[in-house]
């Protein structure tokens, strides 16, 4: 039993309370630029098995290739479970039910394509507007304390750099 979900990370820093020396108050700079990151995870409930993939900025992509930012990101997704799919392979002989969100690109054609690939892959739609019954969306609050907040990102190299950092000190 996977809880599969997408997250979206921008340059921006989030602000949040800090402790500090007394006297002198913390600054973090900011500044303003649209850039995100976006991070696909899928985390299993039973043992805490994280398996993720990072994706930059979809709207970016789409001056370089035309691609819209849904294109993009169903691509991502396809390829994210072809990720989860070789680290829980069908010779285990237990199907692996995935339950996400009802994102529109979480349905496209490349999708149905993989799931008829690797047949014991099986996706459990939540209803809409119900995050609190995926359990990755505690994760996320997790990963942003200890990744972002607080911190200036001035790349999305960066940034994919402290994502990967605080992903790998998860696994």
């Amino acid at each position: 039993m996977l809880s599969q979900d997408e997250a979206r990370f921008p340059l921006v820093p989030t602000l949040r309370a800090t402790l500090g020396v007394k006297g002198h108050r913390p600054v973090v700079g900011t500044w303003d630029n649209k850039d995100v990151v976006y991070s696909f995870a899928a985390l299993d409930v039973v043992t805490g098995r994280l398996t993720t993939r990072l994706l930059n900025s979809p709207a970016a992509a789409k001056r370089r290739t035309g691609q819209s930012k849904t294109a993009r990101l169903q691509q991502t997704f396809a390829a994210h479970l072809r990720d989860i799919a070789r680290a829980y392979p069908a010779s285990l002989g237990k199907p692996v039910v995935l339950t996400i969100d009802n994102a529109p690109w979480h349905q496209a054609a490349t999708i149905t394509e993989v799931l008829a690939v690797h047949p014991h892959l099986h996706l459990y739609r939540l209803p809409s507007y119900s995050p609190q019954l995926n359990s990755i969306e505690r994760f996320w609050r997790v990963l942003r304390r200890r990744a972002t907040h607080n911190r200036l990102c001035l790349t999305r190299a960066e940034l994919r750099t402290a994502l990967r950092a605080t992903l790998c000190y998860f696994h």
